[in-house]
């Protein structure tokens, strides 16, 4: 189910750290929604690097990590580039990473230009608004979930975009804020 490899145990032991439990379910579903996602339309990526990606992906959200001059996903990123430097990967395996986290929040990027960045987006624009929720079907969800509750997420995610929001106002996150982010995360059929 999940990369058995030293990177892959040293990430999950980041975000068991520095994430609330809620924070923590939030990036193990985004791993398992892509993966699924990437299965259910034979999308190849490397797994030891969507999973390092998206358990890492919010960790310039929380306390410990949150960058004032630069947007969480940045922060994230070049926290991703540390760590797999750290983990012994090549630098340019560890640019991926980061390169990874902060195409999550930019335009929509293809499977065929970047398969690990087109899950990651699909798989947390599906967890935070629901977007492509054909592409999970009840089953799956009702596992997912089981496994790994919501807990307090969506107040937690929320309060944390509106904090980079005000402080941030340039951000993606920021944008998200203003295109009525709560509205469509209460839509969410996940919620």
């Amino acid at each position: 189910m999940f990369p058995e490899t030293p990177a892959a145990a040293a990430a999950m032991s980041v975000v068991g750290r520095f994430c609330s439990p809620a924070l923590l379910n939030h990036c193990v579903r985004s791993y398992l929604w892509a993966a699924t996602y990437g299965e259910a339309h034979g999308i190849a990526h490397d797994e030891e690097l969507l999973y390092v990606a998206a358990l890492l992906h919010d960790m310039g959200l929380t306390e410990s990590f949150d960058s004032h001059t630069v947007p969480f996903e940045t922060a994230g990123g070049r926290l991703a580039w540390v760590f797999g430097t750290a983990a012994g990967w090549p630098q340019e395996r560890a640019a991926r990473a980061e390169e990874i986290i902060v195409l999550h929040m930019r335009d929509d990027v293809s499977a065929a230009a970047d398969p690990e960045a087109h899950l990651l987006q699909v798989a947390t624009s599906w967890e935070i608004v629901g977007r492509h929720a054909d592409q999970f079907p009840a089953d799956v969800r009702a596992d997912v979930l089981a496994r790994y509750p919501r807990l307090t997420f969506g107040a937690e995610f929320l309060a944390s975009f509106e904090d980079q929001a005000r402080r941030k106002p340039d951000c993606a996150a920021a944008a998200s804020v203003r295109n009525d982010l709560a509205t469509r995360m209460a839509a969410n059929p996940l919620s």
